[in-house]
């Protein structure tokens, strides 16, 4: 707990057993909900997950790396979150900076808070190829010049919400792929959320998820039209669901009324 603030860590999972006990051995002593959600996978994830002592919740099927966050958000929600960090246990991001990200969203500093891996220029020394450093870069500049902000970048899996962003953001209009990362940050934009960065170092290495060259690019072009999307709607000349007061929201109290056969608690 941090100013009074019940703090959630949530992670969404996919065979993740050979990085799942360095990340949960790192999470500071103030997290007083941890949670894990997994995406239907073919390894020990879960058994792990049960003898590290985290809440659990099973996708009954693979549905994408957005879906398993909009599950990871409702149920932090459910648990009484007040801040949400999402996580990913595959030990690319170090879990030690927890608390300088729960701490700007506890004290009101900002309503969102990212850990980059562009700050500090920590990135391609710590293992990042460059492609994807470069394809970075160039995303980051676009995003910059039409969402009128400027972050350093929109990519990172490392980030921190408040409970009210959580409950106001249109989630369910997003992707349930890789893309759900930036058509959120884009929300949190459009709807007049601040956001804050914090310098945070990255491992690439064997064992830590990395989508491939062609998921990339899909993501890629993603975001492209995730960022058309949102200057079309900023200019008044198309509307879209994703960016509407009127989109549909997360409703923990419904959630298992509505999908208790796509999700289980374990």
């Amino acid at each position: 707990m941090i100013n009074g603030k019940h703090i959630a860590v949530v992670m969404p999972a996919y065979n993740a057993e050979k990085t799942l006990p360095a990340t949960v051995a790192e999470l500071p002593e103030l997290v007083d909900i941890r949670i894990l959600v997994d995406d239907h996978s073919s390894d020990r994830t879960v058994d792990l997950a049960h003898q590290l002592g985290l809440r659990i919740f099973q996708h009954d099927r693979n549905y994408g790396y957005g879906r398993n966050q909009q599950t990871c958000y409702r149920e932090a929600l459910a648990a009484g979150a007040d801040v949400v960090i999402m996580l990913h246990p595959d030990y690319q991001y170090t879990p030690l900076l927890i608390t300088a990200l729960a701490s700007m969203v506890a004290y009101g500093v900002y309503d969102v808070v990212l850990g980059s891996r562009i700050i500090g220029g920590t990135a391609l020394r710590g293992g990042m190829p460059l492609y994807k450093y470069i394809a970075n870069r160039a995303l980051t500049a676009v995003e910059n010049l039409f969402l009128r902000v400027k972050l350093s970048e929109y990519h990172t899996g490392y980030r921190a919400f408040s409970r009210k962003v959580l409950t106001e953001l249109p989630l369910l209009e997003n992707s349930d792929d890789f893309v759900f990362d930036n058509q959120m940050l884009a929300q949190c934009v459009h709807f007049g959320f601040g956001i804050g960065e914090v310098s945070c170092p990255t491992k690439y290495f064997e064992e830590a998820s990395s989508i491939n060259f062609g998921r990339s690019v899909k993501y890629g072009f993603g975001v492209l039209a995730t960022t058309l999307q949102f200057a079309l709607q900023r200019a008044h000349i198309l509307n879209f669901r994703r960016f509407s007061d009127k989109g549909r929201k997360l409703d923990p109290g419904a959630y298992y009324a509505r999908s208790k056969e796509a999700v289980r608690s374990t």
